[in-house]
């Protein structure tokens, strides 16, 4: 079954190829969920900033922020800057998301988190699925993020220190294991060393967030400089 370039075998695909990632998505959403409570969040903010927002390094930042009175200002700046990186992730997926009806394409851009980004680029570059893929693996890394951040709140009390458990290595881990699946060969060294040179650098010595947006832009016009001179 296929209905506007989202088939129902890519959904399925992309659900079972995200089920890993959903495991390490699951232990760094706990943390999000303790520390909801130690920012004076209510269960209700708790959830709905999991379920609306669905941002998982934002939410983190807007977490270490959330003082009272609420700093609206700094809040929205940091948080853009910090997604920005998701102008060059949808820039990446434009020729499969462009033909699709604003009905699908809205959604799926609400799906685009880094995890779902990175599986669903890597399958369908590979040709195995289109963008049915984004649908299974949104939808599952969704669950994992929203059970999270509710069995974490709950027993918050119960594990005061996630460090101690190990938790806060996951959102490094599965980014690891993301970088793995994206590999195509020697090529990518080039523009992954600079990326991560450029946003080391930057975080060094430019404050707040920008070292993700330096590191983005960097590693895209390297690759892009690559494939130039390939060409």
């Amino acid at each position: 079954m296929k209905i506007s370039g989202l088939s129902l075998d890519s959904a399925r695909y992309g659900a079972m190829r995200s089920l890993p990632v959903a495991v390490s998505v699951f232990a760094y959403g706990m943390v999000y969920g303790l520390l909801t409570r130690e920012a004076d969040l209510s269960f209700t903010e708790a959830v709905l900033s999991s379920g609306l927002v669905f941002a998982g390094s934002a939410q983190f930042v807007a977490l270490d922020m959330w003082t009272h009175p609420l700093p609206v200002a700094a809040l929205i700046f940091t948080t853009f800057i910090v997604n920005l990186r998701h102008v060059l992730m949808g820039a990446s997926l434009a020729p499969w998301l462009d033909p699709l009806p604003r009905r699908h394409r809205w959604p799926l851009l609400f799906l685009m988190a880094d995890e779902t980004w990175a599986l669903t680029y890597g399958a369908i570059h590979k040709d195995k699925s289109d963008m049915g893929f984004m649908v299974g693996a949104g939808a599952v890394i969704w669950a994992a993020w929203m059970g999270a951040t509710v069995t974490g709140r709950m027993v918050g009390t119960i594990i005061p220190n996630p460090e101690a458990f190990g938790l806060d290595f996951a959102f490094t881990a599965v980014f690891l294991a993301l970088l793995a699946g994206l590999w195509k060969g020697k090529g990518d060294i080039p523009p992954w060393l600079v990326a991560a040179t450029t946003a080391l650098v930057a975080h060094h010595f430019i404050p707040g967030k920008w070292y993700i947006v330096a590191g983005g832009l960097a590693g895209s016009l390297t690759g892009l400089w690559g494939n130039r001179a390939d060409g």
